[in-house]
């Protein structure tokens, strides 16, 4: 249960950071703060969901990835290493949809047969405050708007009756697209895997994306950095199985204003060179 102060860190430019095990984490990077906390089935040591973050060279371009794969344990174990290896492949690119088309290209080959993963790739442009959102079959994200203070649904224009934007692993041709949101000072978005979308309300009804978003708007006097176990604990009052079945992984984002510095920007190039260098010798 999440109820200590997460483990706070800020990331550094041409970091990729994340996994399959249980965490409660926070981070610091350019423009944003971020929360996640991740906890496997029955407190296994990995689990089926993965996410990662990363940070360019400069600091500019930050990335994060909530992929939910089927199946448990041993068998995602492929699959997280293959997914931190294409977000440090994509690491100083823009375009995300790149990143989503060539994991789905490649998920056949790194997951068991009949393997497929609900994936969401968010990528925030610190110049311009904009988050962009590629959603592969994944629970819709929820944006909270500080002017207005309440939290709904993001429309992230994934369809699954056009073949456009589905998980990974099920169509060798799947098209993907992205929707983007730009973020003022205090703006937030929280992602999650199906746990909680599934979890089941007083009624016994599965709460989907809007019974998540009306349980997150009772919390609106919560600080953000308590956001995430008093989100999962209010699941839990609901109906003593829920987040039992699955494993449970949250992030939360918020825009805090920041840029990046100077001498970050001096440093880019010999970043990018150090990684390029590292990148070939690991080919070697």
């Amino acid at each position: 249960m999440t109820t200590s102060p997460p483990i706070s860190e800020k990331m550094q430019c041409m970091e990729v950071w994340g996994g399959n095990r249980a965490t409660w984490s926070q981070f610091s990077v350019p423009g944003l703060d971020l929360w996640v906390h991740s906890q496997p089935f029955r407190n296994s040591v990995g689990g089926g969901d993965v996410y990662y973050l990363s940070s360019c060279a400069s600091g500019r371009i930050t990335r994060m990835l909530l992929a939910d794969v089927s199946g448990h344990g041993a068998s995602v174990a492929p699959v997280a290493v293959a997914l931190r290896d294409l977000m440090r492949q994509n690491i100083n690119f823009i375009r995300q949809t790149h990143l989503v088309s060539s994991l789905n290209s490649r998920f056949e080959s790194i997951s068991a047969a009949g393997c497929f993963a609900t994936t969401l790739v968010s990528t925030f442009f610190s110049p311009t405050k904009t988050l962009s959102i590629c959603n592969a079959g994944h629970p819709l994200p929820l944006f909270r708007d500080m002017i207005t203070g309440q939290w709904k649904p993001c429309d992230t224009g994934t369809d699954e009756n056009s073949g456009n934007n589905i998980p990974i692993g099920i169509l060798d041709d799947g098209t993907y697209r992205s929707s983007k949101l730009r973020l003022n000072v205090n703006d937030m978005v929280l992602t999650y895997t199906d746990s909680l979308s599934e979890a089941t309300g007083a009624d016994g009804d599965l709460l989907g994306t809007r019974g998540v978003c009306d349980i997150v708007n009772s919390l609106s006097a919560v600080p953000p950095e308590s956001l995430i176990p008093e989100l999962l604990s209010a699941i839990r009052r609901l109906n003593s199985d829920n987040l039992m079945a699955d494993d449970t992984t949250v992030m939360l984002l918020r825009a805090n204003g920041s840029g990046v510095p100077f001498i970050e920007n001096l440093k880019a190039p010999f970043r990018m060179l150090k990684g390029f260098w590292a990148n070939r010798i690991r080919a070697l």
